[in-house]
């Protein structure tokens, strides 16, 4: 009978019944298990596999044309290249690279002199200078100029959406390239780096006026310095449509890309597929947003300005912004016309491309392999890890891997013969770039929360110093050939930062 009646009683009420004996204890345990897993999966990490390998890292996989000079002559001689890269064990995701470099990261001093360069529409560009004599000694009276005939080589950086010189990736870069005897320019873009807007145009992802205009006047102005430079997310996307522009007649001797986008339409929809890439969306698109209002007042072609204050995406600002002033008919019209994978087989300097294949913002799917692989003059290295401009590297992710790389790969290049290629670049004369700074221009440096200007005559000489508003809401949100003709010496030309 007892038999009888137990097996008569509801099945679920005797689980419910077990249920209730198993320790509240084991519950929580069994809760926070799959919280863990679950938050494993979502942030994409891959500690397990790094501890099963003993954190050796993943090797880094190169792509080239089989006859590329640039790998034979420089990249082969890069042991960074060759080698491995393993993220710091406590950071193995790529969003935990990605967040821990933009809120958390320990960033050198980068004692900054600060030079303003005027475009012909109007507009200012900030140049913010870090120099070897800067790294041994810094100065106390501010940019006193770089001499007309000094060789040492000059990389300009440029940075990514809404970063400027102030950027944790950015400083890390210009301090590693000071300390190898380098002069560093960062070219920020327009109402960034705290300057404001002063003519009826933003910067975008295809505008490369600008840094054609700093090229040009560096060249001119400093012939016999080596000119590099160093492109970062978005700014890596405006360098190489330049250099696809320009093809071999460009000042520059070489480039790298970090983290490009390649192809924005297709980054546009990857960038909202997933819960967490839609995080990264959001935020770059308020503070695009931000950076909108801040210059409401100068930007008159500008009405529709309802929409603009609703804007939570990056698109949302393509469309009731970059295409209004671009004259772009749509937004994928834009993506289209601007992506640098349209113009990477026409790059005729030595270019070398760094991205990671798990980029939570720019997409392996972007990524041009095939037209990479066709043009001589780059090389592709992919790494399986490393976030978005993250790489951090070490137990104490002191250092980003991606910069050493950058350092490595330009110092050999500097010291190739690629360095000496011919080029069918013509010089543009001093009256063509005087323009762009005037008689006297304008050199101010940072002090605390204070920006002075001063006036630099042509004697080198630092004049009085004058007060200027700085405009600080434009900072950086917290958020893997042929022969190449050599090039003769430049001519020696008269002599006077997104």
């Amino acid at each position: 009978m007892d038999c009888i009646g137990l097996t008569s009683e509801s099945p679920y009420v005797i689980m419910l019944k077990a249920a209730f004996l198993i320790p509240i204890s084991h519950y929580l345990f069994g809760f926070l298990f799959l919280l863990i897993v679950f938050l494993y999966n979502f942030v994409e990490m891959y500690f397990i596999k790094e501890l099963i390998t003993g954190f050796r890292g993943q090797p880094v996989s190169l792509s080239f044309n089989s006859c590329s000079d640039l790998y034979q002559e420089v990249v082969s001689k890069c042991k960074t290249l060759h080698g491995r890269f393993s993220s710091t064990p406590w950071l193995c995701s790529p969003h935990l690279q990605t967040i821990f470099l933009q809120f958390f990261e320990r960033v050198p001093a980068c004692n900054y002199q600060r030079q303003i360069f005027k475009t012909p529409d109007g507009g200012i560009i900030a140049l913010d200078w870090l120099r070897n004599v800067d790294d041994k000694k810094p100065s106390i009276k501010g940019f006193d100029g770089v001499q007309s005939d000094d060789k040492t080589p000059i990389v300009v950086v440029i940075p990514g959406l809404t970063s400027d010189s102030d950027s944790a990736y950015v400083k890390h870069l210009a301090f590693k390239m000071v300390k190898s005897g380098w002069n560093v320019v960062v070219s920020n873009h327009r109402g960034l780096g705290g300057v404001a807007i002063t003519s009826d145009r933003l910067y975008n992802a295809g505008c490369t006026e600008d840094i054609r205009k700093v090229i040009d006047h560096l060249h001119t102005r400093y012939p016999q310095a080596p000119l590099y430079a160093v492109g970062t997310s978005i700014g890596s996307n405006v360098l190489v449509k330049y250099l696809g522009e320009e093809g071999v007649n460009t000042a520059l001797v070489g480039a790298v890309s970090i983290c490009s986008p390649w192809d924005l339409l297709i980054g546009d929809r990857f960038i909202k597929r997933r819960l967490v890439q839609r995080s990264y969306d959001r935020i770059l698109g308020i503070g695009l947003k931000d950076y909108a209002e801040l210059h409401r007042s100068v930007l008159p072609s500008l009405t529709d300005w309802d929409s603009i204050s609703k804007i939570s995406c990056i698109r949302d600002y393509d469309k009731h912004v970059v295409c209004v002033l671009g004259n772009f008919e749509t937004v994928d019209t834009y993506y289209r016309t601007v992506s640098c994978s349209s113009y990477i087989g026409k790059v005729g300097v030595p270019l070398l491309c760094i991205s990671a294949l798990d980029d939570p913002v720019c997409t392996r799917e972007t990524i041009p392999w095939d037209e990479c692989r066709a043009n001589k003059n780059v090389v592709l290295a992919t790494t399986q890890h490393g976030g978005h401009l993250g790489y951090l590297e070490g137990m104490t992710a002191k250092s980003l891997w991606w910069v050493r790389a950058v350092d490595e790969f330009l110092c050999a290049l500097n010291s190739s013969s690629l360095n000496h290629r011919e080029k069918l670049y013509a010089l543009l004369s001093y009256r063509e770039c005087a323009p762009c700074f005037g008689e006297s221009p304008e050199l101010i440096k940072r002090e605390g929360g204070l920006v002075t200007a001063f006036s630099n005559e042509a004697s080198g000489e630092v004049g009085d110093e004058q007060p200027v508003e700085e405009d600080k809401a434009g900072d950086s949100i917290s958020v893997d050939n042929g022969k190449v003709q050599q090039e003769p010496d430049a001519m020696e030309l008269a002599s006077d930062q997104y």
